[in-house]
């Protein structure tokens, strides 16, 4: 061999010993060789892919190219992988290429990539990259339909090639991303979802949110959806979608099933015997050929008659039931089921079974939101209803809530005073009063502890400035908030006065009768006073020492007239006191040993401001 023939040769064996390379000077001082003659066999030989150069400052350095044996890339890598000639005939495939592809080597070698009509790369997207490929590799996304409607996703590469001979192609490397694009989809799925959860306003349809999200993920499926009523222990249908579903039910049931009603409450019982817990998982049946446990007739918990069942089945020719509860720590809210036709699986399972759980919490939060509205609008009614006036102040002195008899009370609602200390000018409107209610305020809100109740009197001055008399009562809440209601006694008030003042004329007046009572007890002519029928009720000492009685309970209780000779006269003595107010003259009495003797009488009406007689007075004088 000529010493030029060989130069490719030499330039290889003295770059194997220099693995950082060599510029075109270099490589000729260690051959002998000519510049021009080395730098002539380096670009045929970098065309050839045997060297590779880079730029070091303005010099090329030339080094041994580093190359994997094709044989070696193609055998172990599960990516597709694909060499295409210039002019995209087919040179070379892997064993995952043919196996995606279902051809065999000899049916694929040597076709031109227009005319070979492969899935994935022969689609225009993909020819579209390889015919404009350069010198730059490219890599894109290319997405596949299978004829069972399922979407496969590839990441296709295409890189420039020389071949041994220098010849130009290019190598197309597809790894299947099916599952990462499923994920990444899956994900914003998901992230979606929780946020319409949360803005979904109170009045749109969340079940039918829930199905159609369903359907996104199941395409070509059919789905329906109970909610559960606690209430009634029953479920409801809410929603059933999918093409012709709701339709071919309604003919079936001869109704509308929407709104349905159906006791199937022996979910929980016997053969069934299901709980929150157990329904929380999706669960998979299998309805034909033959039922893998249960029948559809038996999942529909026997609440359709069986050949409706069947009837529905035949007509959409499903062949499994996906069912999942809607649980939410340890509460059902309902029953999602999903139902596919022949050859359809449920691919999305931990995607659907993550959503069924959003939707859940979703329904729970929903729930309770409707509950604490109930509440809320419970306890307002009873506030409003209150005969107090009720306020609820922040922490900030703000009113947060004023019911219906404060504004009666006041005259003022939350827009004309917004907070307390506004409040406080309009009701007093005397800075020395308003003062002196505040210092009372703070002086019982600082002796008092959450729950103790604040009693506290003020007189205030409404819109229309009539004074008023409040009893209010003051309780700090755990949450700072002042519970406050106000009670109007003025009356109360006048009421108390008017009594205390009565109480003080009756105790006068008892003072002076006390005094009147003392002065007869003590005077030495015989007193007795009778009622207006002439019975004694009253006998001081002269009168019993006059008549021989040693005590009062003889004397009391008995007619006047018992003690006189004459009793006729007596009575006719006592008609004319309470008839004309007084009588004076001589009587005969009768001690209790039965003596007689002379006495003088005075008798005299006891008359009430009023003018009513109430009895009489006999004062008797021995003689």
């Amino acid at each position: 061999m000529q010493p030029d023939q060989d130069i490719p040769g030499r330039v290889l064996r003295t770059l194997k010993f220099r693995p950082k390379g060599m510029t075109i000077t270099e490589l000729a001082r260690a051959l002998g060789i000519n510049r021009n003659s080395v730098s002539k066999h380096l670009e045929v030989m970098q065309a050839e892919g045997r060297v590779e150069a880079r730029l070091v400052g303005n010099a090329k350095v030339y080094s041994l190219a580093q190359r994997i044996p094709l044989s070696a890339f193609l055998c172990f890598t599960k990516n597709l992988i694909l060499l295409l000639d210039a002019d995209l005939t087919v040179v070379q495939a892997n064993d995952p290429c043919l196996a995606r592809f279902g051809r065999n080597k000899e049916e694929i070698i040597g076709q031109n990539l227009r005319e070979a009509d492969l899935p994935i790369i022969s689609s225009p997207e993909a020819l579209a990259v390889v015919e404009g490929l350069e010198r730059e590799q490219v890599i894109t996304d290319i997405s596949h339909r299978r004829d069972d409607g399922s979407e496969l996703f590839y990441q296709m590469q295409a890189i420039p090639t020389t071949f041994e001979d220098g010849g130009k192609g290019c190598t197309l490397i597809l790894e299947d991303i099916t599952e990462r694009k499923q994920y990444i989809r899956n994900t914003m799925f998901l992230a979606r979802t929780a946020i319409d959860l949360v803005d979904l306003p109170p009045v749109d349809n969340i079940y039918q949110y829930i199905v159609d999200r369903l359907m996104e993920l199941v395409p070509g499926a059919c789905a329906y959806l109970l909610s559960w009523d606690e209430a009634s222990h029953r479920f409801v249908i809410r929603v059933v979608a999918g093409e012709g579903c709701r339709d071919a039910l309604t003919e079936l049931l001869g109704q509308d099933p929407i709104g349905l009603a159906l006791p199937v409450a022996r979910v929980f019982d016997a053969p069934y015997h299901q709980t929150p817990r157990s329904l929380r998982g999706l669960q998979e049946f299998t309805l034909r050929p033959e039922p893998s446990s249960w029948s559809f007739y038996d999942l529909c918990f026997r609440a359709f008659p069986e050949e409706i069942c069947e009837a529905f089945l035949t007509r959409f020719n499903f062949a499994k039931l996906c069912i999942m509860g809607l649980v939410w720590r340890e509460q059902l809210f309902g029953i999602a089921g999903i139902f596919l036709r022949p050859g359809m699986e449920l691919e999305n399972r931990e995607t659907v079974e993550s959503f069924v759980r959003q939707a859940s919490i979703a329904l729970a939060r929903r729930q309770t939101a409707t509950q604490l509205r109930r509440s809320e609008a419970r306890f307002r009614g009873m506030i409003d209803s209150s005969p107090f006036g009720v306020a609820l102040i922040d922490h900030d002195g703000r009113f947060v809530y004023v019911n219906r008899r404060f504004v009666e009370l006041f005259g003022y609602d939350i827009d004309d005073a917004p907070t307390t200390r506004e409040w406080s000018r309009l009701i007093f409107p005397d800075e020395k009063a308003r003062q002196e209610a505040a210092n009372a305020w703070l002086s019982d809100l600082e002796r008092s502890v959450p729950g103790q109740i604040r009693p506290r009197t003020f007189t205030i001055r409404d819109r229309d400035g009539t004074r008023k008399t409040i009893l209010s009562r003051a309780v700090t809440l755990s949450d700072g908030t002042q519970y406050v209601t106000c009670e109007d006694i003025t009356e109360e008030v006048r009421a108390y006065r008017l009594l205390v003042a009565d109480i003080a004329d009756l105790r006068r007046r008892e003072q002076e009768m006390l005094l009147k009572d003392r002065a007869i007890a003590c005077t030495r002519r015989a007193v007795a006073l009778l009622d207006p029928d002439g019975v004694v009720i009253y006998a001081n000492a002269a009168y019993l020492a006059l008549w021989g009685y040693p005590t009062a309970e003889e004397v009391q209780g008995s007619h006047f007239s018992r003690f006189w000779e004459r009793p006729d006269g007596i009575q006719n003595v006592i008609h004319t006191v309470i008839g004309s107010g007084s009588w004076h003259g001589e009587r005969t009495g009768i001690q209790s040993n039965g003596a007689a003797f002379r006495a003088d009488l005075l008798g005299t009406a006891i008359v009430s401001h009023d003018g009513r007689v109430l009895g009489m007075m006999a004062a008797v004088t021995a003689r």
